[in-house]
């Protein structure tokens, strides 16, 4: 639901938004990049193979994806402010539910359901489609500075997470992150989080490229329109193979460290570097991709995406070096691209009226990959013993990815067909 503008408060009230939202996707997203160090644990007390522990994560991840569409088409309906406050609610229920598990069905339920289902609610569709609403000229920069929260929250709490569950058990550190996220989320929403103001007309041609030619030609893209553009199923492409090679990666860093004799609360720490990491590259990321292209700023983050992976096996070979150190700062680096790039990219491609079902569906093929990296990973070390494999598949699918966006050429929007 959209309220009209104020001048006068209207950049103030959007930077508070932004910070709100920071904060919050810290929070949320916290919970997701922690099943890291929590798929050790459950591997140490189950004793489930790697592919069934990464299988519950790849459910997550699915549900998560497909509610994409519904949740931007709420989004647009009832707005974003009222559909994070009831995802932070359920986050918080199946929090509380994954902390009973005694079974990987109920895993599979309880984190790959309703966890998913609430974590869709408060996290990246609505995200985006508020900050982008305060902010139509400025996605880029806007989305960097609020996803870095996303990396504040990987710094904090999967370090956080390892340590509770050394202090007090894998169950009392779900029980303890509920509160902590239903303690934020639900009150800073209700109180700092509005919904953004209708543009007016005039200030339409101040926006982004591609949201002159929305207004301009008059016509707008819709979802049907754009499933049939072959744009669209490019970038779902950039969307799908970016996140089989980051969430490979970010998934099973924890046990590939262990596994090469990292302890287990250094190998947590790096992941909390990775997100550390991922702060300045999701603000920088954003910002050039504003002053330059999408294209430029996603093909150097992948470059360090690469780099990072020769560097993880480097680590390997020296578990007592600096090397996993090195490694974390160019995963986050790399990694933090797609956070503000992915979303900038659809929006110059599909902007309009109907953007927020537009990218709720693109997101099922982010989630789709996000999905299939790690329980590919899964079962190629159940199969042969050894991550080294699913390293070559992560190297050619973040190549593939930088590739597919100069294709799709976001730099270049082109404008929506007229309606009949």
């Amino acid at each position: 639901m959209r309220t009209e503008m104020d001048p006068q408060g209207s950049h103030r009230r959007g930077w508070s938004v932004v910070g709100a939202t920071f904060v919050s996707l810290g929070m949320v997203y916290g919970i997701w990049y922690s099943f890291a160090v929590f798929l050790v644990a459950f591997l140490r007390e189950f004793g489930w193979s790697r592919s069934v522990v990464a299988g519950a994560f790849s459910l997550f991840v699915i549900v998560h994806g497909c509610l994409g569409p519904i949740n931007g088409w709420l989004t647009g309906r009832i707005g974003a402010r009222r559909v994070i406050l009831g995802g932070g609610c359920l986050l918080g229920v199946g929090l509380l539910l994954t902390a009973q598990v005694t079974a990987w069905w109920h895993l599979y339920l309880a984190f790959g359901g309703v966890v998913a289902v609430g974590l869709a609610a408060a996290g990246w569709v609505p995200s985006v489609v508020l900050v982008r609403g305060w902010f139509p000229g400025r996605i880029g920069t806007a989305l960097g500075v609020a996803s870095a929260g996303i990396g504040v929250g990987i710094f904090g709490l999967v370090p956080a997470a390892q340590f509770l569950i050394d202090r007090v058990g894998w169950r009392w550190a779900y029980r303890i992150l509920a509160g902590l996220v239903v303690g934020w989320v639900v009150p800073a929403t209700a109180c700092l989080v509005h919904d953004p103001p209708s543009p007016a007309p005039s200030a339409a041609r101040t926006g982004r490229r591609a949201d002159r030619v929305v207004m301009d030609g008059g016509a707008y893209w819709t979802l049907a329109t754009a499933i049939r553009d072959l744009h669209f199923w490019g970038l779902a492409g950039v969307f799908f193979t970016g996140n089989i090679a980051t969430q490979m990666l970010l998934v099973h860093q924890v046990a590939y460290l262990v596994d090469h004799s990292v302890p287990a609360l250094t190998a947590a720490l790096v992941g909390g570097i990775v997100g550390l990491s991922s702060v300045p590259g999701k603000m920088g990321w954003g910002v050039l991709s504003d002053r330059t292209n999408c294209e430029v700023a996603y093909t150097l983050a992948f470059g360090c995406l690469v780099m990072s992976l020769g560097v993880l096996v480097l680590a390997g070979r020296s578990p007592a070096s600096g090397l996993p150190y090195l490694y974390a700062i160019l995963l986050g680096l790399g990694y933090a691209a797609t956070a503000p790039l992915t979303p900038a990219a659809a929006s110059e491609l599909f902007s309009g009226p109907r953007f927020s079902t537009i990218f709720g569906t693109l997101h099922v093929a982010n989630s789709l990959g996000a999905s299939a990296g790690p329980w590919i990973a899964g079962r190629i070390f159940d199969g042969t013993g050894s991550y080294a494999a699913a390293l070559w598949l992560a190297l050619a699918m973040a190549v593939l990815s930088a590739a597919l966006l100069w294709i799709v050429a976001p730099r270049r929007p082109h404008p929506p067909p007229a309606h009949g």
